[in-house]
């Protein structure tokens, strides 16, 4: 029997801390499931369908990688795709905190839910989509904080958003 993860979040953009934590799902299960979800909490720099793009353009070779675009509650992807397993990215104490007052919420929604913590490298720790963003709006290198398979992609689309011209 195949063993399946989901692996969800903003990527906004997908960062090379995000791709360490998919290469890592890997590892442990036979396919993951990377789900652009919708969160109307966000204004984000790039569409769900960009996002999405970067993301299979990312993991383009590899079969066992399923990216979906996903509107609704976490619970409901993992009951969509038939897995258990959900997958979290933990960078310090302030992700653990946060995730785990997810779980609580998501255990009691689905009971056989299975949260799995996977850590960020020390090289990684500072790296979120939330610097790469400040980054573009100060007019700074970001370049170490994406993979560079998609370096090119974010380029052209921050140049049609007209996002990296200067003044």
């Amino acid at each position: 029997m195949n063993k399946k993860c989901v692996f969800a979040g903003t990527f906004d953009p997908p960062t090379t801390g995000h791709k360490r934590i998919i290469c890592d799902c890997l590892k442990i299960f036979d396919e993951a499931v990377v789900a652009v979800l919708v969160n109307t909490d966000k204004t984000p720099l790039f569409t769900e369908e960009e996002r999405k793009n970067l993301l299979c353009k990312l993991f383009k070779d590899d079969k066992r990688i399923k990216v979906t675009v996903f509107d609704g509650a976490v619970v409901d992807l993992l009951e969509h795709e038939k897995t258990p397993f959900y997958v979290r990215g933990i960078r310090n104490t302030i992700d653990f905190e946060y995730e785990n007052a997810n779980f609580f919420a998501n255990k009691k929604l689905k009971k056989d839910i299975v949260t799995i913590y996977l850590p960020a490298e020390q090289d990684s720790l500072q790296i979120s989509s939330t610097l790469v963003k400040n980054s573009i709006k100060f007019k700074k290198n970001f370049a170490d904080y994406v993979p560079e398979e998609i370096l090119p992609d974010i380029m052209k689309l921050l140049e049609k958003k007209d996002v990296r011209k200067t003044d």
